[in-house]
């Protein structure tokens, strides 16, 4: 089994690419792999309560993420200066997520066997 590193960049609700990079998420956990999500600079929104997409005419996200344990996707991590420079804290995220620190992140990319990055 591979280990595989997601990591998400833009911003929640950024168009077509938010949907497939989920749907490359899951399926990925579907086939047994190792699935672990890391969200830095605007990519941290996906994670932000509360959100109302529908006004912008885009679809919600929220329940796939919710979804994720279901695949066994179990391990997100947060950039804890992507946080903080975007005014968030841990309590304004909707699901439980482990922080990294900027500096630890390069390190913590090694550990993987594939790495996805959007």
């Amino acid at each position: 089994m591979k280990s595989y590193l997601f990591v998400l960049r833009k911003p929640a609700h950024s168009g077509a690419y938010v949907q497939e990079i989920l749907d490359i998420i899951l399926t990925t956990a579907a086939f047994d792999q190792e699935v672990t999500l890391l969200m830095l600079d605007d990519g941290v929104f996906h994670l932000k309560k509360n959100q109302q997409p529908d006004r912008l005419g885009m679809k919600d996200t929220a329940a796939i993420f919710e979804a994720l344990a279901l695949y066994d996707v179990n391990e997100l991590y947060v950039e804890d200066e992507s946080l903080a420079e975007r005014g968030l804290n841990l309590s304004d995220l909707g699901l439980p997520v482990k922080q990294l620190s900027r500096s630890a992140v390069a390190e913590f990319m090694k550990q993987f066997d594939v790495l996805v990055a959007g």
